[in-house]
């Protein structure tokens, strides 16, 4: 084959690929979607995200699969995702711990950053200090007084090492000067058990998990842990104004999809969850639930993930937790 031929054969190859999968992404989504949830049923993450997915399969006209993948403090979903193809079929709705796993690892299987396409931010919300009811504590300050005289003694749980929940308390530990046990949970879901149950007695709940526990009374509440109260808890005060001066913290989840995405996939996916986020009835679902909506766009999540890293990297280092 002459030169000249060669190079024009192979120049209508590749404009027939780069046509092929201009098709292709221009008919996503074709088939099912997986969604990753990267940790446990019955869990802040797994509710909103079961709330949420109905509505965002309506809006993509494709079947959208719930994808529980929970383990080593969202790691093992968040990493699924993080290796899956970037052609949009495998999402995730990650979650404030991607901004932590940094700090408390000297090794990752994936840089949240460099591996992940942030796509936008869903919910963000405080969450909620609570108590076994046989704890004889009725306030922040009761805690703090009753912890402090019984170093040690006291366990909390969380949703996972390194884990919003878990960051959440040890930043309340670090503030009051106070020494607990933690106890790592796979997930808000199986740790909301136990502390019902009394196995373990604090614990920083999602708001979205915990409330149902606190309004049944199988738990006391507390505080909540955002900088202002809640409308569907209009009693219970912030940790601060509780006792506990400069004390914030709040959960946040939002969808990603793997690096390198077709921007054209990227910009579908945020139109559909965004208008899902905008429509009445999640605005009420989630406001009943004490929980603001996101709806941002995927340069201002991504600047959004790069502050929360440094922020929960501080935090890690204040309460002098070494990575692992």
């Amino acid at each position: 084959m002459k030169p000249i031929k060669a190079v024009a054969v192979l120049s209508a190859a590749l404009t027939a690929l780069a046509s092929g999968a201009s098709i292709a992404q221009s008919n996503y989504p074709s088939r099912p979607v997986r969604l990753v949830v990267p940790s446990s049923p019955g869990g802040g993450t797994d509710i909103l995200t079961r709330i949420i997915t109905p509505r965002f399969s309506e809006r993509l006209g494709q079947t959208v699969i719930v994808d529980n993948r929970p383990g080593a403090g969202t790691m093992i979903g968040n990493d699924v995702v993080a290796k899956s193809a970037p052609d949009g079929y495998a999402l995730l709705m990650g979650l404030s711990t991607l901004a932590i796993l940094p700090a408390m690892h000297k090794q990752m299987p994936y840089d949240a950053i460099r591996d992940l396409a942030p796509i936008t931010q869903t919910v963000s919300a405080p969450n909620i200090l609570v108590v076994h009811p046989s704890l004889p504590v009725k306030s922040v300050k009761e805690l703090i007084a009753f912890a402090r005289k019984r170093p040690g003694e006291l366990n909390f749980a969380s949703a996972g090492l390194g884990t919003n929940p878990h960051l959440s308390m040890e930043l309340f530990l670090n503030l009051a000067q106070l020494k607990m046990v933690h106890i790592a949970y796979k997930g808000s879901g199986p740790a909301l058990v136990d502390l019902v149950s009394g196995q373990v007695v604090v614990m920083t709940s999602t708001m979205l998990s915990g409330l149902p526990h606190v309004r049944s009374g199988r738990l006391r509440g507390l505080g909540v842990t955002g900088a202002k109260r809640v409308s569907v808890l209009p009693d219970l005060p912030t940790v601060a104004e509780a006792g506990l001066p400069g004390y914030e913290a709040v959960q946040w989840y939002g969808l990603f999809a793997p690096a390198k995405t077709p921007k054209d996939i990227i910009a579908k996916l945020h139109s559909a969850m965004v208008g899902v986020l905008e429509t009445d009835a999640i605005k009420k679902r989630f406001a009943a639930d004490g929980a603001d909506l996101g709806g941002n766009t995927p340069e201002e999540f991504a600047r959004f993930l790069h502050s929360e890293t440094g922020k929960w990297g501080e935090v890690v280092r204040a309460a002098g937790i070494k990575p692992r």
